[in-house]
This record gives C-alpha cells, structure tokens and sequence, in this order.
C-alpha cells in the first residue's frame, strides 16, 4: 500500500453551487496534513465527503482508500474501513448515554462483541486521559453539553474507535487553553502510530505545536491553491491569506489582513 487517501479531481455541487471545484489529494500513511483557508473555501465539505455525508452526494471525481475505489461507498462501510471524522458541531442525541453509543458504534465498526464490563474499563481509563469526569459516559450524547465537553467527546471517540485515518475539524476552535493543551495532547499520542494519518482543519496553530504537522494546504474558493510544510503554516498566522490572493490575482478580502 502506497497510500492511505488519495483524492482525485473532486468537484462538488450543492444547490448549483459548486463547492469544491477538482481537488486533488494524497495521504501516505504516518502523515499528518493540514487544511487552513477562509470561512467557506470547502474544507468541511471536503472532509464530510471523504466521510459519504449524504448532504454531498452530488460529486463528482473518485476516492481511493488503501488503493481501494470507495467513492461509492456508505458512510458506515468507510467507517468499518477506518475512517473518522470529528465534526465542529456535533449533534445532540438524548435518551442515549455516551457509553451506549460508543460500544454500540464499535461493535458496528470493528464487527465483534464487545462485553460491557471490559468496555466500561476502557471507557473509564480513555476519559481520564481527557479529565472528563466518570459521570460524563452516562450522559446524553452531547445534551447539554458546553462546547469543550463536546469537543472532548468528539476525541473520546477517536480514541475508543482506533480509527486509521482521522479528519479533525476544528478540534481547537471554542476551548480554553486547559481544554486545548489536554486533547492536543491526546491527539499528538494518537498520532504516534505511524500506521495513522490524519487531516486536521484549524484556523489556529495552537493545536499544532503538539501535533506536529508534515503538509499544509491551502483552499481558497473551493480549490487547493497553495501548498507547502510547517513554514506555509508559519506565514499565514504572520500574514494572513491576502499574500496568496496576491499571488492569484484574487479579489482581497479585507478581514484576511
């Protein structure tokens, strides 16, 4: 196996707007790349469709897995596969407790009974590496929940599923520094598995002095416009994206400076 991802000349369409217009990307596995670029250049919606969110089934370009063609598959069969994704906004599910849902989904996605008592164990240990306390696994599936609780769950998930391949959106945005250095942390031993790759989103670089980054890459406008290592990163905390607008000859926007 030569790559873990590989994304071919992705394009998708939502309502006659097209979104992302011929992405093309490779991951190699132990690699972990970056996607950074304004509100709405379509790194959500790149990820989400890596994932087969049904919202983005008008597509069109291919997918490959473990140099395996999953562009027509279900969300569940790319789970099963070893995919995750932590979304930025996860949805709330009362009547089901966090515990629940979590032997539930790895039963699904590893296809193994998994006793209670030696999941609750598990569990017991993977929430203390994120100082969530034992009350947290009864709880309604993000009900009530602030937005560092939930964050913290989606990486809880994460760690209990043990997926290899990993899309992080946002995982930093919304947390104090407390929150922020505990699941970069957990992200950065995650990713200690060479086996394991990951696509992280992110704004800032807060999460990225832990999780140490190999790729970055750039959307502007649904496309991949520049690419490059840790020091692309660099500039654009310095800098902003208008440098790269500049390049392009785009339109600048103003709060990019």
């Amino acid at each position: 196996m030569s790559n873990l991802l590989e994304v071919k000349d992705l394009k998708v369409t939502i309502d006659d707007n097209q979104i992302l217009k011929g992405i093309n990307l490779t991951i190699k596995p132990g690699e972990v790349h970056v996607l950074m670029g304004p509100n709405g250049a379509g790194k959500s919606t790149l990820a989400r469709t890596v994932m087969a969110d049904p919202q983005f089934e008008d597509c069109e370009g291919e997918i490959f897995f473990k140099d395996e063609d999953i562009t027509d598959t279900s969300p569940d069969e790319r789970a099963k596969m070893g995919i995750f994704l932590s979304f930025q906004n996860p949805l709330e599910v009362a009547g089901i407790s966090i515990e629940d849902f979590l032997r539930t989904t790895k039963m699904e996605v590893k296809d193994q009974e998994i006793p209670a008592l030696g999941f609750k164990k598990e569990l017991k240990q993977h929430m203390q590496n994120l100082q969530l306390d034992e009350s947290y696994a009864d709880r309604y599936l993000n009900v009530g929940f602030s937005g560092g609780e939930k964050k913290k769950g989606e990486i809880l998930q994460m760690t209990v599923l043990d997926p290899t391949f990993i899309m992080l959106d946002e995982p930093d945005s919304g947390l104090d520094v407390d929150a922020v250095r505990i699941v970069s942390e957990q992200v950065a031993e995650f990713l200690k598995d060479k086996n394991k790759s990951a696509i992280i989103i992110t704004h800032h670089s807060v999460i990225l002095e832990k999780v140490k980054p190999d790729f970055a890459h750039v959307l502007i406008d649904g496309k991949i416009v520049k690419e490059g290592g840790p020091e692309l990163i660099d500039k654009i905390n310095a800098q902003g994206y208008n440098w790269i607008r500049e390049e392009l000859g785009i339109e600048k926007v103003e709060d990019e400076e």
